[in-house]
């Protein structure tokens, strides 16, 4: 999915990852741990989802700031921070839509509607909301807030699907088939890579949701119930594995050989 080789001078100044399949294997698995991590403070450990979002921000912050200050691609430094996005996003959604009773479907499109005024004000004020673009510390906050309420509206929307009779493989099911459209269009249109790259990464972390819940959940409720923390563990595993396996570097995003959107 969105595989990508080019490799540009700009590419290679770039601090993120090139987007390859290893990148969307790492991104889901990513999303997944994000779901149970932050299902394991909050509930687990009993901690809370407001509290528990208080942590997660507050490693998200530090990991963006790392980030930003770095001045090379730094694989862990970068799923670190996604790792952080993503459980901060369960954390929030979960504390917006359960603690606040804003629902899950009142949650989904206020989220959604965030994600669209950042990306809006994105292009506003640097003319592109294209990943190529992501080099220098003003669009990186743009592409930190984009992931973070991404990841945020995932977790939302994926609770929604799921809680709407389709169960947690369902929901599996319909967001995978949809990131298999998403692919199609990629393979076989000439859809706007910038378009259908932002589509597949907010897909992946609904996908990753009900993927972390199917595996958490109680049996009466349609999960397998494995332990939060040991799931954590795995997937935790599971990344590392693949970071080291996978060759990472950075470089090119769909798009790249086109003018940026």
């Amino acid at each position: 999915m969105f595989v990508n080789d080019d490799r540009t001078d700009l590419a290679r100044a770039s601090k993120i990852p090139a987007v390859t399949l290893g990148f969307w294997v790492i991104k889901i698995a990513a999303t997944t741990l994000g779901e149970t991590g932050g299902d394991t403070f909050s509930m687990t450990m009993n901690l809370g989802y407001l509290v528990s979002s208080a942590i997660f921000i507050s490693f998200l912050v530090l990991f963006v700031a790392l980030q930003i200050a770095a001045r090379k691609f730094h694989p862990f430094l970068y799923w670190m921070t996604i790792i952080a996005s993503t459980t901060a996003g369960t954390t929030m959604a979960d504390f917006a839509d359960r603690s606040l009773g804003i629902g899950y479907a009142g949650g989904s499109l206020g989220l959604f509607a965030c994600v669209l005024a950042i990306l809006g004000s994105w292009y506003w004020t640097q003319g592109s909301v294209s990943v190529r673009t992501v080099n220098t510390p003003r669009v990186e906050a743009f592409y930190w807030a984009t992931i973070t309420l991404s990841q945020t509206l995932g977790t939302a929307l994926g609770d929604w699907v799921a809680d709407s009779g389709l169960g947690y493989e369902g929901g599996a099911l319909v967001f995978g088939a949809t990131l298999a459209v998403v692919a199609a269009a990629y393979a076989w249109t000439d859809i706007s890579r910038v378009l259908l790259f932002w589509s597949a990464f907010i897909l992946t972390r609904p996908l990753g949701a009900t993927v972390g819940d199917f595996f958490d959940k109680p049996l009466a409720q349609g999960g397998l119930n494995v332990s939060r923390p040991l799931a954590s563990a795995v997937i935790a595993l599971f990344m590392v594995i693949c970071i080291l396996a996978i060759p990472q570097r950075a470089g090119s995003h769909p798009g790249d050989a086109a003018a940026p959107v």
